[in-house]
């Protein structure tokens, strides 16, 4: 188990916008206009995802989930340092969210207006056929990553797909489920299974929803993260506008470091 020291982590972040990635051999790029395509969920219902594809395919890539009420809009500011940082990252909106960074989810829209579920749980479909449209491409496992509601679905679909996962980020995860009759340690017995290397990240008002769940991950390679201020729920914590945030992205960087090659 790793446990990043805040003040090393946060020294990592200013080599986030550095003028090279990996050993300098690999020019770093930005997407700042992502393209929106759509694919079929599970259930046949359009996917909406944001492609920010600033290298080929032999990069490794991201998929970045959002948080309840929230819409593919949340990585707006958060994808294209993905992409300084030598990765590239799509963003998916799931049928359980609302809107984000004026970005509407149209993927929660496609499934009211064919009269479909839009609970925490029915979205698991959707992150589900994400996995399997960004194996697609990339040459490498891709990287999955959750925030929030998604952070905590993304562990049960971390173990059901380890042949398309190289590692898995999550961000402010907690039991959520219960209400959907799930037990109350649905996530953390999810989250035992778990064989990737795992980064979780929550406030340090959140830490004890999340550290029961981070606890429960058997597997060593693992690093739990809580910044010193009480930052933001989710990705948020990444915002520039977040106090801390420096702190968060250099533990984040950190993690992903020996990914980016």
């Amino acid at each position: 188990m790793k446990l990043l020291n805040v003040f090393a982590a946060a020294c990592l972040m200013g080599s986030v916008f550095c003028s090279c990635v990996s050993s300098g051999k690999v020019e770093p790029k930005k997407v700042e206009k992502p393209v929106t395509v759509t694919f079929a969920s599970k259930d046949g219902i359009p996917v909406s995802a944001d492609l920010y594809m600033a290298y080929g395919n032999d990069a490794p890539l991201i998929l970045l989930c959002h948080r309840a009420n929230w819409s593919r809009g949340e990585y707006l500011e958060i994808a294209p340092k993905l992409n300084l940082l030598g990765f590239n990252a799509v963003a998916i909106d799931q049928r359980s969210g609302k809107t984000k960074n004026d970005v509407d989810n149209a993927t929660k829209k496609a499934a009211e207006e064919a009269g479909k579920g839009t609970t925490y749980l029915d979205a698991a479909q959707d992150i589900q056929s994400a996995i399997e449209y960004a194996s697609k491409l990339s040459k490498k496992k891709i990287i999955l990553w959750g925030s929030s509601y998604s952070s905590s679905l993304g562990f049960m679909l971390v173990k059901s797909n380890a042949d398309k996962i190289a590692a898995y980020l999550a961000f402010s995860p907690g039991e959520y489920f219960a209400d959907l009759g799930k037990p109350a340690d649905w996530v953390a017995t999810e989250a035992k299974g778990v064989k990737v290397p795992v980064f979780v990240t929550s406030r340090p008002s959140e830490q004890k929803d999340t550290q029961p769940i981070f606890d429960a991950i058997e597997n060593k390679d693992k690093t739990y993260f809580v910044p010193e201020t009480e930052s933001k729920h989710g990705s948020q914590a990444l915002y520039e506008l977040t106090p801390g945030n420096e702190a968060s992205w250099g533990a984040v960087e950190a993690f992903l470091k020996r990914f980016s090659k």
